[in-house]
């Protein structure tokens, strides 16, 4: 009793205690786990000790994107920045190991092979010059940012600088590289070997009694012999965290109803129609496709296409209207009709007969601001003008000065070919330049001004005529109306709503709508089969709480919904039973077989086992270790590896290969002729081990490499 009084007393101060070692404990915790939070949020990966830092891995994964103006997905790019992060930091843990670094000699000596075929760096006798390359550097610094031209190409100063960095990686690849190779060889007796694996040779008798023998409906495969065959051969089966869901897809589609009030629509814009005017209260005509005077105008007002003044040879009008619009006479309209995802309405223009291809000569005076132009144009347009005029002037009077006059020309890809360029009408030109080429006769001189500056033209040839259609077409695209977006997104909350309470495929077989199973999706993922680039579900799937059987809707791209649950959460480590049996299953089903197989032979001939299996014995020649395929069976190692171990005349036990049971019979051994030197054999060993350089060193390298990936937590 005196005890619990002395507890009871000093009651207050034990809680206290108590209270300050949790709140040690918390803090501790906070501070440790801030630390690996300020970690986690700023490095992308650490690889082999070295962290990629995440704003530079962020900036060349916009860098990437940028450059494939949008065809590749953020997903897409940042794969590419981590492959060659990843390859850089492993490849320079090695460098660093033996010391290899780009110097400046060594650097010239790269900038030389990767450069010396420039013309800009040789001298007069044709070689390369280091000085006018060294003096290019300091002139492309000076102007930086500014842009010159290299080769043909424009270039500045980080772009040069990038060039550098690139080709010193490349060198210090090759030297590593290189360097492995040279201790690739292959010594005497590796080379004495390879040459009897391919040039000793057996002659052999065989039975095979093939598995496919056994019907696998005799073979019982339960769960425990799936699972002991995946711990034998954890190899096989392993696997990344994943996930398995199902989803339905609400597509926003145009209903057939959608599509009838789109055709009736375009029908409504054909004819003139009488409409009442509020302001004016009173009735006017809207003149209607059929008799508008500004064609261009009313398509663009009405069309989900720009008019295209161009004419069209039959090869670009719809396959499947091409005849009808072909017998159109003039202001003719043909319509409404679906071509592709919309529905269009198309009034014959004009038609005329035109060249299918052009062939001309141009002198190009850019001005300032002219597409392409670069920062040594200064001329203004009106000056641009002038002188392409006065070279007009020049040709005019004397055509034979064209080429003296090229040196004028900005466009230096057409003045290595004499100024001229041979296209064909579908190509894409600008507009004036075109219809100056095709709508004048050969011969033609003329000055046409283009975004690009003002081209003097000469028509050399054209090619054969062909029937060409002008037409105004006016598109209208096939969407859904917003009735039908309201439906689906009904459709939709409804289907969650009932999902709450009930089986996911059951309601949606109720409702006919479909469902997709889709499995293993890793946290890296972003395409999911069947509906693409979804990387928010991705996300989703692998976040921390989300558990089997939940669900979420998610917005696609293109436009609707999709409703996706969890239906499996696979960890790291071994495949699951279920997804491991689909490989497993054949295999243990050979392995039982092989065992039946085995326990009821008793006999010990070729000819008895032959007979008791009803099997024909087979013969088989010339057959060697290198390439261990035995005639009638394919291919089998273990086979004519045992045939190799025994004397001639003898008979084999039992050997299970890789499409039956085997019983093996040596009947001759051919052993190689003895070479007085197998330094040849021993050269080809090496080489083959020196071009496996290339292809197998990173793979061993990275799959060694301590990597730490923290690419989830920011894509």
């Amino acid at each position: 009793m005196a005890v619990l009084n002395k507890i009871r007393q000093r009651s207050i101060f034990l809680i206290i205690i108590i209270a300050l070692a949790l709140f040690s404990f918390i803090i501790g915790d906070i501070f440790s786990n801030m630390g690996a939070s300020d970690k986690s949020q700023n490095v992308v990966a650490t690889i082999n000790g070295n962290d990629i830092e995440r704003g530079a891995f962020m900036n060349q994964v916009e860098s990437i994107q940028r450059q494939s103006g949008g065809s590749v997905t953020n997903t897409q790019a940042m794969n590419r920045v981590w492959d060659i992060e990843v390859r850089n930091k492993v490849m320079q843990s090695q460098y660093d190991a033996v010391g290899i670094t780009v110097e400046r000699d060594f650097m010239r000596q790269l900038l030389k092979q990767n450069l010396g075929s420039f013309e800009e760096f040789k001298n007069e006798a044709g070689l390369f010059d280091e000085n006018k390359l060294n003096e290019f550097i300091i002139n492309l610094k000076a102007i930086a940012p500014e842009t010159t031209t290299l080769n043909g190409s424009a270039v500045n100063y980080k772009a040069w600088t990038d060039f550098e960095q690139t080709i010193s990686q490349t060198g210090v690849q090759q030297t590593y590289f290189n360097l492995v190779k040279a201790g690739m060889i292959g010594t005497l007796t590796e080379g004495e070997l390879d040459y009897q694996l391919e040039n000793d040779k057996v002659d052999l008798k065989y039975v095979q009694i093939p598995f496919s023998s056994i019907p696998d409906s005799v073979v019982n495969v339960n769960k425990s012999d799936i699972k002991s065959y995946i711990n034998t051969h954890p190899s096989k089966y392993e696997v990344e965290a994943s996930r398995d869901l199902v989803y339905v897809q609400f597509k926003e589609e145009a209903s057939l109803e959608d599509e009838q009030a789109i055709q009736s629509e375009l029908t409504s814009l054909i004819d003139d129609k009488l409409e009442f005017n509020e302001a004016a209260k009173a009735n006017e005509t809207l003149i209607g496709f059929r008799n508008t005077k500004d064609v261009q105008s009313f398509v663009n007002a009405n069309s989900s296409v720009k008019y295209n003044d161009s004419y069209l040879f039959e090869s670009s009008l719809p396959k499947t209207e091409v005849e009808k619009i072909k017998s159109l006479g003039f202001n003719e309209i043909h319509g409404p009709y679906k071509d592709g995802s919309t529905y269009r309405i198309s009034k014959l223009v004009a038609k005329k007969m035109i060249s299918d291809s052009a062939k001309v000569r141009h002198i190009l005076i850019p001005f300032v601001g002219g597409t392409r132009a670069d920062v040594s144009v200064t001329a203004t347009d009106v000056e641009a003008k002038t002188q392409a005029d006065s070279i007009y002037k020049i040709l005019k009077s004397n055509r034979s000065n064209f080429k003296s006059l090229l040196e004028l020309s900005s466009d230096k890809v057409s003045n290595e070919k004499d100024g001229e360029i041979e296209f064909a009408y579908t190509d894409g030109f600008a507009d004036e330049f075109k219809a100056y080429s095709f709508e004048n006769p050969k011969g033609s001189l003329g000055v046409v001004k283009t975004d690009f500056g003002y081209h003097v033209i000469e028509i050399l040839s054209q090619g054969s005529k062909k029937q060409a259609y002008k037409m105004a077409t006016i598109v209208q695209e096939i969407e859904p109306s917003v009735q039908t977006i309201d439906d689906v997104f009904k459709n939709k909350s409804k289907f969650e709503i009932a999902i709450a309470d009930a089986d996911f495929n059951e309601v949606a077989t109720q409702s006919n709508y479909k469902t997709m199973p889709v499995s293993s999706i890793k946290i890296l993922d972003e395409s999911i089969p069947g509906i693409g680039m979804q990387r928010a579900i991705v996300r989703w799937s692998h976040e921390d709480g989300v558990e089997v059987g939940d669900f979420k809707s998610f917005n696609v791209s293109g436009g609707g919904f999709v409703v996706a649950k969890i239906t499996a959460v696979n960890k790291k480590g071994l495949m699951n039973l279920e997804k491991a049996s689909v490989t497993a299953l054949p295999e243990i089903r050979k392995e039982k077989k092989a065992t039946i197989i085995k326990n009821r032979i008793s006999a010990t001939t070729l000819d008895a086992i032959a007979s008791d299996e009803n099997q024909t014995v087979k013969s088989a020649f010339a057959v060697n270790m290198k390439n261990p395929t035995l005639s009638g069976a394919g291919r089998e190692p273990l086979v004519i590896g045992t045939a190799f171990g025994l004397s001639e005349g003898n008979t084999s036990k039992l050997v299970i290969g890789t499409n039956g049971v085997y019983a093996v019979q040596l009947t001759k051994f051919t052993p190689a002729d003895e070479l007085p030197n197998y330094q040849a054999a021993a050269n080809r060993v090496g080489l083959a081990k020196s071009n496996a350089v290339n292809t197998k060193l990173y793979a061993a390298l990275k799959d060694a490499a301590d990597i730490e990936d923290n690419r989830a937590t920011f894509y």
